[in-house]
Order: structure tokens, then sequence, then C-alpha cells
């Protein structure tokens, strides 16, 4: 007995070590991707020309590029991987399906659909795109809710749901877009989903839903953890399933129409990034939750900086970039049975 409790207590320290460490390796890598997202362009910086265009106030070239070109379009790509990737983590624990992520079940599609009608009909209310982004992700939540919504709400219920309302919504988008074709070309880097001249009001746009939605979802972890158990395990712990599943619907909801609304579709990074941080530290939401949020936000900096200086002189959309390695990545952890053998 004793050496069964020393086994335990043994992988139980080798569990914590290893998450601290993941804690660090993300820290570290979202430092060197803003560094690289800050020294990389079509005008290459040093380190010290990058300290300098920082903290020195005059006009400098150094200083237009870091603080008013680069800064912000960082510090806006690290917001919108945060959000995304702990929307998807989210939805992935509460549905207990590895398909859950904000743009395939629909709540994407809802924030972008308003985003549209905004920008192509009535562009003169632009200012409250991300409260309209979030608007449509929360009624596209709701249809799917209501729809899935059978004297209660099933995981695989929901799924199904979402599936369908996205194709709606995305018909429906194509069918503005047809209507106002003489418009699409200024939507469509939108539309794929972009960084691209993205600055300090978009930042300041973002900060105070990213801010809201991440702290609330620090407190949420503990709910996520007692839902992955299953309806009936939590309903045995005294949990209000339905009340509890529909407020984290609405938190990840809540995250995915702030990124939308600066970053537009950007798809993948909330379906992957949850699973890759899953498969090192497994499914206690209290680390998975935070460690997703930083390896989400490096890796939408990382893939904006290459998306911007790889091509040159293209830019391409780092939606493009995103889609074109996360579908594969997504396969291969499907083929090695990483995203269905473990749940």
């Amino acid at each position: 007995m004793n050496q069964i409790n020393e086994q335990v207590e043994t992988n139980r320290k080798h569990v914590l070590q290893k998450r601290r460490m993941l804690y660090i390796i993300c820290f570290l890598l979202v430092i060197a991707s803003i560094l690289y997202g800050l020294g990389t362009g079509s005008v290459q910086l040093s380190i010290n020309e990058i300290w300098a265009g920082l903290t020195e106030k005059n006009q400098t070239l150094e200083h237009q590029i870091v603080w008013n070109l680069r800064l912000p379009r960082i510090l806006t790509g690290m917001l919108v991987g945060m959000c995304l990737a702990v929307a998807g983590g989210l939805l992935q624990g509460i549905m207990r399906n590895p398909l859950a992520d904000p743009g395939i079940i629909g709540i994407s599609s809802g924030a972008g659909l308003v985003a549209i009608i905004t920008m192509l009909i009535f562009p003169q209310y632009t200012s409250l795109l991300p409260f309209g982004a979030f608007l449509g992700a929360f009624i596209a939540a709701a249809f799917v809710y209501l729809l899935a919504w059978d004297g209660g709400v099933s995981p695989l219920k929901l799924i199904l749901a979402g599936v369908a309302i996205n194709t709606l919504l995305g018909a429906i988008t194509s069918a503005i877009m047809i209507i106002y074709s003489d418009k699409v070309q200024a939507v469509l880097p939108w539309l794929m989903g972009g960084l691209s001249e993205r600055s300090w009001p978009h930042f300041w746009t973002i900060f105070p839903y990213a801010s809201i939605g991440l702290i609330l979802s620090l407190f949420a972890a503990r709910t996520a953890n007692i839902l992955r158990l299953g309806d009936d395990t939590a309903k045995l712990l005294g949990h209000h399933v339905e009340k509890s599943r529909f407020l984290l619907i609405l938190l990840s909801t809540f995250l995915a129409g702030a990124a939308v609304s600066v970053a537009g579709l950007l798809g993948f990074v909330g379906l992957v990034v949850p699973h890759i941080i899953r498969i090192l530290i497994g499914d206690d939401y209290r680390y998975l939750l935070p460690i997703s949020a930083l390896f989400g936000g490096m890796l939408v900096v990382f893939a904006d900086t290459a998306a911007r200086s790889w091509f040159d002189p293209i830019e391409l959309p780092v939606g493009i970039l995103l889609a074109s390695v996360g579908g594969p990545f997504f396969l291969y952890l499907l083929k090695k049975g990483s995203i269905i053998g473990k749940r």
C-alpha cells in the first residue's frame, strides 16, 4: 500500500513538473514570437534597434516601424489567438467532442455574417463591429442550443445542429456577397482571416472584450472539468449541467466574437491548439486553458509574421497559412488516434 501511494505521489509530482515546464516553454515561445515579429519584415531590425524603437520617443524610423506598425499588430494577433484557443478548448470540453470549434459549429459564421452585413450594407456603423460580431455569434449559438434542445441538450446534438447552422449562415453570407459583388473586394481579406493594417485602434477595440473573456475562462476551468466527466456524473456531484453548459457556450461565444471582429474568419486555432496541449498535459482545464491561450497567441503571431514576410512582396492573409498547416496537422492527429482514440 505504501508503495502504491509513493508511486501515485511520484506520478503527481512528475505531471506537475511537466506542466510547469510547459508554462515556461510557452512563455519563452511567446517572447520569441514577439521579438521575431518586431524584427522581421521588409525592413529587418536587430535587437538593439527593436529596443530603441520601443524606448526612444523621437520619431526615428525604428520607432515608427516598431511602435506604430508592428507592435499593435502583434499584440492584436496575440489576443486573437488567445481568444480562439480558449474558446475552442472550452467547447471541446463541454461538448466532449474533438470537432467542437467556433468555426465549425456556427459561432464564427454568426459573427462573420453580422460583420459582412455591417461592412457591405451599413459601413457607417463599423465602430459597432465588435458588439455586432458578438451579437451575431450569440444568436447563432442560441439557435444551435434551441435546435439541440429536447428536454436537455446532448453534446452530439449540439455538434450536429452547429454544423447545420454553419452551413446555413455560410449560404446567406455567400448570397449577400453576390448581391453586393461590387463591394466584395474590400472584405475578401477579412473573410480569409488576417491582421493586415491592424493598428492601435484595433488592439484597444478587442482588449476589453478579450481581457474579460480570458479572466472569466480561468474561473470556468473547474466547471469545465466537471462537465467533461459526463452529464450523469456532473449531476451526481450536484451540478446544474444545462445551466453550466449554456454559460460556458456563452463565454466561448464572447471570446470568438471578439476575435472575429478584428481578425475575420480565422480557422484552425481553436481546433488544433487545445489538442496539442491536451496531448502534452492531459485534460485538466486549470492548466489546459491558460497554456492553450499562450500557445494560441504565439501561433497566430508567428504565423502572421511568416505570412507577411516569407512571401515578399506578397502578403498572405494569415488565415490561409494557418489553414494550410492546421488542416494537415489535424489529419495527422486523427491518423495517430490522438483525437478520437483518447476521448
